[in-house]
């Protein structure tokens, strides 16, 4: 039968029900933004957070001697800077701004989960961390410090390495766990607070971020940490990473959480 015999073959006083336009089946990936457009957010956008926490660090031992206030600025001014970025960047390349975020989402995408793929986090990481090393060079460009002067502030104790894990396992259980419970437009305030709060409770002062790790080796100012203890950290950080992942694996389980949608 046509589409015009069945219209008149339908009683003059039944409602016209109009064809709904196709949508992407269940699942599907979403159009995205070029890929050459999120990584250079994921550059811009992690060289301004390491220019905002050197920055404020730079400029913080500039106006007190205690070292107190010192953190208790560079940690506000990061926590205002991260939820600014994520607001701007994230519609764009998701204000990942840190390589194991972006691996974490890549080990739940081959999982069946929604994420980057293989080629695109190896596009976003190096982009990271050359956003990183500018971000420190420029904060340093901007308060006259040599441009690059490798940091000597080790920090290779053992108990600063366990703050890493603990920062870096709560920041992949915090966003993930936003993201099963259907939670993410709180990320910007979330995250930020989080990294503002870790500042304070961890003993490393929460890097939880191997590019930021990287970047601030190339400054020798209150927010460096030596070339040496890099290794380390990242280690630290991507062992958080599995803590989290796992934390994440074990608390929001999917089954779980659409029951608790669909019964609410």
């Amino acid at each position: 039968m046509s589409a015009t015999e069945a219209a008149s073959a339908r009683p003059a006083d039944s409602p016209v029900v109009p064809v709904a336009d196709p949508q992407p089946a269940p699942g599907a990936t979403p159009p995205r933004t070029p890929l050459a457009a999120r990584a250079a957010a994921e550059l811009v956008g992690t060289a301004a957070l390491v220019a905002v926490v050197v920055g404020s660090g730079i400029q913080a031992t500039e106006l007190t001697r205690d070292v107190g206030l010192q953190l208790l600025a560079n940690s506000l001014a990061t926590v205002f800077g991260l939820g600014v970025l994520i607001v701007l960047l994230g519609p764009v390349s998701g204000a990942h701004f840190n390589p194991v975020v972006t691996l974490a989402e890549w080990w739940t995408a081959r999982r069946g989960g929604g994420g980057v793929t293989a080629r695109e986090a190896a596009v976003h990481v190096p982009a990271q961390i050359v956003g990183a090393i500018a971000g420190a060079i420029l904060a340093d460009a901007m308060f006259g410090e040599p441009l690059v002067k490798w940091s000597t502030h080790e920090r290779s104790a053992g108990n600063l390495l366990l703050g890493e894990v603990v920062a870096t396992a709560g920041l992949i259980l915090l966003i993930f766990g936003l993201a099963r419970s259907d939670r993410l437009r709180f990320a910007p305030v979330a995250v930020a607070s989080y990294i503002g709060a870790a500042y304070w409770f961890t003993s490393s002062t929460s890097f939880a971020n191997p590019a930021v790790t990287i970047g601030r080796a190339f400054t020798d100012t209150f927010a460096g940490i030596a070339p040496s203890s890099v290794p380390g950290f990242v280690g630290a950080q991507l062992a958080g990473a599995v803590v989290g992942l796992a934390l994440v694996a074990l608390i929001f389980i999917p089954g779980r959480a659409a029951q608790a949608q669909s019964g609410a």
